[in-house]
């Protein structure tokens, strides 16, 4: 791990840290679990390009690839090109700067890898993973995975260096930009229903609990059709779905809200009743 200009000040840290851990090991911090699913070979096929001007098949030689830098302008990009920003993918991460957590929008985070020190670089990797823990900070860095570069923040995490990849600015969408609602007024009875249901639904979090349904039912169709000897199995009737405690919140605060909403109308629409009978009266 190379510290760069947000490093620590003082240089025999500085060229410790850079000489002990230059490199670290990483492993993935979650466990993929992807279903390879392929097209088996039931028959030839292939796949072609087509000008969708003339529909005839365009060969391989001669498709490139392009950068659209206006409405339907392009700029070709030949493999020199990609080789002049080729990156070199090493093990190093290099330290940019160290910032406060608290500062860090979590939508930044995006997938964690597990640190591990090289051989004699188990002081140096507990100096900073202990010093980013007192100091409540997060290194920001830079690494190179295959030939991409990723922004990264290393911080501790159980004992160990957790390196998470991160978003660049410009790859997060605008919020501003979304269709959401505004400050409104909220009526406090209102307000402390939805407190009530937020409260009614509260507990410790307790990841097991949450489960995968698609890829377990999923699993549960290919280990019958394997059992088949891949013969085409009698689709059983689908099983009732048992009432769970899972509740759609914003429909539940929406038909309240409705509901009261008409009550304080029918309310004025009873006192302008009555406020009329009695002028009347009065005449």
């Amino acid at each position: 791990m190379k510290i760069g200009n947000g490093g620590i000040k003082k240089e025999a840290y500085k060229n410790y840290l850079k000489n002990k851990i230059i490199q670290m090991k990483n492993k993935i911090g979650t466990k993929e679990k992807p279903l390879a699913l392929k097209t088996p070979p039931l028959s030839s096929s292939y796949t072609m390009h087509v000008d969708e001007k003339d529909g005839k098949e365009v060969p391989w030689d001669q498709i490139v690839k392009g950068y659209e830098y206006e409405k339907g302008r392009y700029v070709v990009l030949k493999d020199e090109d990609f080789e002049r920003v080729d990156l070199e993918a090493t093990q190093t991460v290099d330290i940019q700067d160290f910032v406060d957590q608290e500062e860090i929008d979590p939508m930044f985070f995006y997938k964690p890898y597990y640190l591990e020190p090289q051989k004699g670089g188990d002081k140096a990797y507990a100096l900073l993973r202990d010093a980013l823990k007192d100091s409540n900070k997060v290194g920001i860095a830079k690494v190179v995975i295959k030939t991409r570069q990723y922004l990264a923040g290393v911080k501790p995490e159980d004992g160990a260096l957790v390196l998470e990849l991160m978003h660049f600015a410009d790859e997060l969408a605008d919020p501003q930009k979304l269709h959401v609602p505004k400050k409104l007024e909220i009526g406090k009875r209102e307000m402390t229903m939805a407190k009530s249901l937020i409260d009614s639904m509260s507990s410790k979090w307790e990841p097991q609990k949450y489960k995968d349904d698609y890829r377990e039912a999923l699993m549960e169709v290919i280990e019958e059709k394997v059992e088949a000897g891949g013969k085409e199995i009698e689709e059983k009737p689908k099983k009732a779905l048992k009432p769970t405690k899972v509740i759609d919140l914003v429909s539940v605060l929406q038909k309240s809200l409705e509901q009261t909403g008409s009550a304080k109308k029918k309310t004025a629409a009873g006192s302008r009743g009555k406020k009329a009978h009695s002028t009347k009266k009065a005449a």
